[in-house]
């Protein structure tokens, strides 16, 4: 799968969750491949896609916009709305080691290089909110590395929830200079241990991340 094809699986998982909704206008082309640290060219090549499955709409000098909201969305506004930190780390430390022998037995070489791209983006980030957002797509970068369209929905619905205020407010409250670092590195020994194939050391790195997470965010 190419670096295109996984941005427009990243987005049409958006459009299916409701992040992104009918009628609303995405970010510029520029605004795209600076977040995903991706060329203009690799963007356009992913909303290519999109247009071409009827899920957006561009115009000229006006931008793009989601075209319909599609079927099989996985939750309601309201599901993400009254969904706490607390409740989020519960289905995580239950959920993301499961996940590990699905990655482990599918991912393919370009699922794990876009991990690593994912490290090298938190690892650059010069604001909190640029890690998290490059944490967060680490975490759905390995969900659909399992390749199993229902897990990257239910992770996709798992990273809307993170971008909720409340989970922000905990983050700036609690990730600290020495903290972000110590995630990094967990991020980084997750991903080798996943290009490894090594399934107990993943497993057992995923839950010393979550429950090291859990501890700063909500302190048990």
């Amino acid at each position: 799968m190419s670096l295109s094809d996984h941005l427009c699986e990243t987005w049409r998982q958006r459009l299916q969750t409701g992040q992104w909704r009918q009628g609303e206008r995405l970010p510029t082309e520029r605004e795209l491949a600076d977040t995903h640290g991706v060329s203009r060219t690799t963007v356009r090549k992913a909303l290519a896609q999109l247009k071409e499955q009827g899920l957006i709409e561009q115009t000229v000098g006006s931008g793009t916009y989601v075209a319909q909201a599609p079927e099989g969305g996985v939750a309601s506004p309201g599901t993400v709305r009254h969904t706490s930190p607390a409740d989020l780390m519960e289905a995580r430390l239950a959920l993301e080691p499961a996940l590990v022998d699905l990655v482990i037995r599918n991912a393919s070489r370009d699922d794990l290089q876009r991990m690593a791209h994912c490290c090298e983006q938190a690892e650059q980030a010069q604001t909190l909110e640029a890690f998290e957002h490059w944490d967060a797509e680490l975490h759905q970068a390995i969900a659909e590395a399992a390749h199993n369209p229902f897990v990257a929905s239910v992770f996709q619905l798992m990273t809307e929830v993170r971008s909720q205020g409340e989970w922000g407010q905990l983050k700036k409250r609690s990730v600290t200079p020495e903290r972000r670092l110590a995630y990094q590195r967990e991020h980084r020994a997750l991903v080798e241990a996943l290009s490894d194939r090594d399934a107990e050391r993943a497993r057992a790195l995923t839950l010393e991340h979550l429950v090291h997470v859990r501890r700063n965010l909500l302190g048990v």
